[in-house]
């Protein structure tokens, strides 16, 4: 597919959706927040969500050609927990689709080594079970997923990687840009902030929750969710996952064109792996376990 950028300097949708975001991180963080702090903390959980789905669209090469120009609009570090060169780098590897679930080579993924899992204490292996529940993934899945990611990092740091380290030290500047605002500007206690930033996390990871799924071919591991309603304008349409996969270079607003026009390719290069919506999602697992933590098909991949 070509490059989808070529005829197109600026992708005007993307672009407005950052003037929206950044309105309602200033609506939320300082008028809304002084007036009635739950309101506050609601637009601002929105604004974070929605940045970060804006920070995948980055990434991927939006909405300018130039890759400088895209990052700027993301600096300022506003979801707090992820540096945004650490989530460019990581992600990007996991696009890579032969090793999707893989426990050691899919950054993204919530499978274990079955070895590992043997010698886990029963309590945490508890912890990673109802972490693999919707409601799990809700309440301790930023915290797993933010300590398992931080962890890594350090390991890589401590061999050397400097790009690593890097991406940490960056981190610094773009959160104190936060700092700032929060503390010349926001009416949003720090505790109410922090909290906000932790529910945005539980948000993004209702789209992560069944993303991927263990199947012996690369390409059935990607899953479809038909929805159009809320959630998928927040995660800017990535709920059609296999399509993104398919095309990463395709900005959010021509993926459910592109899945409309080729629905029955899609469905069959993903072997069905298909939700009508986040209603059914949540119906199917809010309470139940999606997968077993270790890998079911590890030694078979």
């Amino acid at each position: 597919m070509a490059d989808p950028r070529k005829s197109i300097q600026v992708e005007w949708p993307t672009l407005g959706l950052f003037a929206v975001c950044y309105v309602a991180y200033g609506v939320g963080t300082v008028w809304a927040a002084a007036w009635f702090l739950p309101l506050g903390m609601g637009l601002t959980i929105l604004a974070l969500a929605l940045h970060s789905s804006l920070s995948h669209e980055v990434l991927h090469g939006h909405p300018f050609a130039s890759r400088l120009a895209n990052e700027a609009l993301v600096f300022p570090a506003i979801g707090l927990f992820i540096p945004f060169v650490r989530f460019r780098d990581t992600h990007l590897a996991h696009h890579k689709d032969s090793v999707l679930t893989d426990p050691y080579d899919d950054p993204e993924t919530n499978f274990l080594d079955p070895a590992r899992w043997a010698r886990m204490p029963r309590w945490l292996r508890l912890v990673h079970d109802f972490n693999n529940t919707l409601l799990g993934r809700l309440l301790v899945g930023p915290l797993l997923g933010q300590l398992a990611f931080m962890r890594s990092d350090m390991r890589e740091i401590a061999r050397g990687n400097t790009a690593v380290l890097l991406g940490w030290l960056l981190h610094i500047p773009a959160v104190a840009v936060v700092v700032w605002w929060m503390t010349a500007v926001g009416q949003m206690p720090v505790w109410a902030y922090v909290l906000s930033a932790y529910a945005a996390l539980s948000v993004l990871k209702i789209r992560t929750f069944l993303e991927h799924q263990a199947h012996t071919k690369a390409r059935g591991r990607t899953v479809i969710i038909d929805d159009q309603g809320p959630l998928a304008w927040i995660f800017l349409n990535n709920n059609l996952h296999v399509v993104h996969h398919m095309h990463p270079r395709v900005p959010w607003y021509r993926l459910p064109v592109l899945f409309r026009e080729n629905r029955e390719r899609y469905l069959s290069r993903n072997d069905g792996y298909y939700f009508k919506s986040y209603g059914e999602v949540f119906r199917r697992y809010f309470w139940r376990r999606k997968d077993p933590v270790p890998h079911p098909m590890w030694g078979e991949k």
